[in-house]
């Protein structure tokens, strides 16, 4: 288990990453019209240069710290080199690249760090909304408002808690059932779960939402439940997982509520679902 004083050395370095990589993110994004954003790789993920510019930010910053990057646009890891690593950084330098390509703000930096294939500690950050969501394993999950993107961001321990709020921010339970869905990855299967639950919620509302921001949502109980049944990779979900956790929600494997494991040899997610603190749907 890391001690405090090594979480606190670490959160600053994970801040100020996704602080620095949105930086790079939004230079791309405030001119994305000079860009070539329509490359895609062998396995059809969006690459585009924004990605690159935010992997090589959290780099930068995470390689000072000595721990190993599993990054969705690094070096493919074989599972070979990193079965064995005790700790490690797991991070999407850009998620929702479909959604910064359609222009509509609803992308994120994730960074998680891992312990023995578990997530200790997490950052989201939201750039154009200028909110980051950070979570420390049972010390509670918050968010702070007016983190500008900035390319030599270095908040230090105490200025990152300063202003911070403990989530959930919302505590009772919606008068109607609030249902996210990805913006671009559905389904059949998506709008099936959807309308099964529809028939037993039929005043449910249903709302699309790009990227990791989701979780984040629904750390701070202002949506109930999420569910998907498009591919997703583990960098999609670690960070996003701990700070829902510890915000009272859950995410669970859709086809039997089992809890997700790290560091895989397949680096695939199992289709899942995830609930609020608040969540009235059983």
């Amino acid at each position: 288990m890391l001690s405090e004083q090594i979480k606190r050395f670490l959160l600053p370095h994970t801040f100020n990453a996704a602080v620095r990589a949105g930086a790079a993110v939004m230079r791309i994004y405030e001119h994305r019209d000079d860009y070539d954003l329509s490359k895609y790789d062998g396995n059809f993920r969006s690459i585009t240069a924004a990605d690159r510019a935010a992997h090589e930010a959290i780099k930068r910053t995470l390689g000072q710290t000595r721990i190993p990057i599993l990054s969705e646009d690094g070096r493919e890891m074989h599972y070979e080199e990193r079965c064995n690593w005790e700790l490690f950084w797991l991070v999407d330098p850009l998620d929702g690249t479909r959604e910064f390509i359609a222009g509509n703000n609803e992308f994120t930096i994730n960074i998680a760090l891992m312990e023995n294939n578990v997530c200790a500690a997490a950052v989201i950050y939201v750039p154009y909304l200028h909110k980051i969501y950070f979570a420390d394993r049972g010390f509670g999950s918050y968010v702070r408002d007016g983190v500008e993107p900035s390319a030599d961001a270095a908040y230090t321990f105490d200025e990152i808690k300063q202003g911070a709020r403990r989530l959930p921010l919302v505590a009772e339970r919606h008068a109607h059932p609030l249902i996210a869905i990805s913006r671009s990855h559905n389904t059949p299967e998506t709008f099936a779960h959807v309308e099964a639950l529809r028939r037993r919620y039929p005043d449910a509302q249903v709302i699309e939402q790009g990227s990791s921001y989701k979780f984040c949502l629904l750390a701070e109980g202002r949506v109930d439940y999420y569910v998907r049944t498009t591919h997703t990779y583990e960098w999609d979900t670690a960070a996003g997982e701990l700070i829902l956790a510890e915000a009272g929600g859950r995410l669970e494997a859709l086809a039997d509520g089992a809890a997700f494991r790290y560091n895989k040899r397949d680096l695939q997610n199992p289709w899942f679902v995830c609930r609020a603190h608040n969540c009235a749907i059983g």
